[in-house]
């Protein structure tokens, strides 16, 4: 198991009165492509573009420590935990999976692809459970862990953007815009195909914590909430957001960015969003309102996540290239950033009379 710098921490109560959100100490090198709490501890494992997965300790007030790191051979893309907590899992552009295994400390590989793995994701399944990757070679892998060989396959419209699971829905969207919906009882077979009712290249798709719908992030600055059954279809609805007017004395919003990720609480099943703009807003879906806006960050927000019982909600601060290679400058940031979650922020709005 390899440790770094395990002398150093931070905390999450600062003398401004700890509303301020905390800088995790000792971050990645390049920039994060994915933040994951485990299911059970307040343990963090962050993917970034060095090709490292790091491992933290995220303490009672925030403070932070790095436990263990390992190492893909390309960009890591991707990383999740199953379900106990006991392996990381992880994906990327050296078309690997890999597991971590957090009581021994041992890395391996467990899934191969012929193009970059995009996705990770954990499926805990009352047969057990098992590992899909989705990748730009346009298939989805499951993978019992135990065994080399994929348990099967899966034929995509196109390259796998992006993926989610929440038992028994997976929801996969790919390049031109494809949507697929599984019901997990039956994996290898979309139980619906369709286009993203988004007009812009999908960015993400995040599951409901109820499993009966998902929500749909673009490069356009805009989000889709929709619901699987089609008893539920006239609850379907998109939003403008991460969009900013030209100028002050313009309200055009005519300034559009991509929106990068959207992690569902736990607890209360309100959302957040988080953009190339460095913005992040929390939602309710159902009282179709914002509840938080975060102060804008110093550059892109390419990550976020909640922790298993919705107090802390962790997002990166790298450049995402959206502005392709002339957005690249020196010293742009790369930061980890962690922040309390205040009961008013994630809450759903009571129904209106």
């Amino acid at each position: 198991m390899s440790f770094f710098s395990a002398s150093t921490s931070s905390t999450l109560v600062n003398a401004t009165g700890g509303d301020k959100d905390i800088e995790v100490a000792d971050p990645p090198t390049d920039s994060i492509s994915s933040v994951s709490f485990s299911p059970t501890a307040d343990y963090l494992a962050v993917g970034s573009w060095d090709n490292n997965v790091r491992i933290y300790e995220v303490g009672a007030n925030g403070q932070t420590q790095g436990k263990a790191m390992y190492s893909h051979q390309g960009p890591v893309l991707s990383v999740c935990w199953n379900k106990d907590g006991t392996k990381i899992l992880s994906g990327g552009a050296d078309n690997a999976g890999r597991m971590f295994d957090v009581t021994t400390g041992q890395a391996s590989q467990v899934a191969q692809h012929d193009a970059p793995i995009r996705v990770v994701r954990w499926i805990e399944s009352p047969q057990g459970g098992v590992l899909a990757t989705g990748s730009w070679d346009k298939t989805i892998k499951y993978w019992d862990l135990r065994t080399p060989n994929p348990v099967s396959t899966v034929q995509l419209p196109e390259r796998c953007y992006t993926m989610d699971v929440v038992y028994p829905l997976m929801v996969v969207g790919t390049a031109e815009r494809h949507i697929q919906v599984f019901n997990l009882a039956n994996p290898t077979t979309p139980f619906k195909t369709l286009v993203s009712p988004l007009k812009w290249q999908t960015r993400v798709v995040s599951c409901f914590p109820s499993a009966n719908g998902f929500a749909v992030g673009s490069i356009e600055g805009r989000v889709a909430i929709q619901y699987v059954e089609e008893k539920d279809a006239s609850n379907n609805f998109s939003f403008k957001c991460h969009r900013r007017d030209q100028s002050p004395t313009t309200k055009d919003q005519s300034l559009v960015y991509a929106v990068n990720d959207i992690s569902f609480h736990p607890v209360h099943g309100t959302f957040s969003t988080c953009g190339s703009d460095g913005t992040i807003n929390f939602w309710d879906k159902d009282a179709r309102t914002r509840l938080k806006s975060f102060e804008q960050a110093p550059g892109p927000v390419p990550c976020t996540a909640f922790n298993r019982t919705g107090t802390i909600f962790a997002y990166a601060v790298s450049y995402d290239w959206s502005k392709g290679h002339s957005g690249m400058t020196p010293g742009h940031p790369n930061k980890l950033m962690l922040h309390a979650c205040k009961d008013e922020e994630v809450k759903r709005k009571p129904a209106k009379r």
